[in-house]
């Protein structure tokens, strides 16, 4: 069998990056079981209520849902069962202090394969005022709009 390459996305968290402002990103190992990982091979898998928590030096990856696998037997897994993030030490003890401070939080941003292995690439975040959140989607609205008419105006000059 050949090896893969290349990163496949399973699952994305769109909302993290509109809920909150990222201000560290990590990529991080899963410890799953077989059927999880079959079942994150089919492409099913949903990030939106995900969170991640520091207990006893160990990162773990809570309501991340992997449906259960469709040809599992007795075998089969819990699908919003918590799982082990693999972390180096320095890693985990460095987004322990970080989270313990007012409105910072810990989020799964995506779920993809590297190189065959599952990863999950999560975020340092501190949560987004209202206002915020309206100020983020003006720009977005704002720099789209000029994109439109650069393009618009390009396509002018083209003819």
């Amino acid at each position: 069998m050949a090896k893969e390459k290349g990163r496949k996305l399973i699952a994305q968290n769109k909302k993290a990056r509109h809920d909150y402002h990222i201000l560290d990103t990590y990529e991080c190992g899963l410890v799953l079981m077989g059927t999880e990982v079959k079942s994150l091979r089919q492409g099913r898998a949903s990030l939106a209520d995900g969170f991640v928590q520091i207990d006893d030096h160990e990162a773990w990856l809570h309501n991340v849902h992997v449906p259960e696998y469709s040809q599992g037997t007795w075998t089969n897994h819990s699908a919003r069962r918590k799982r082990k993030l693999l972390m180096h030490r320095e890693e985990i003890d460095k987004l322990e202090s970080k989270s313990q401070e007012t409105g910072h939080t810990i989020v799964p941003l995506a779920l993809y394969f590297k190189d065959g292995r599952a990863k999950v690439e999560i975020a340092l975040a501190k949560g987004k005022k209202e206002y915020d959140k309206r100020q983020t989607l003006r720009e977005k609205q704002d720099r789209r709009e000029t994109d439109r008419a650069m393009s618009a105006v390009r396509r002018r000059q083209r003819t």
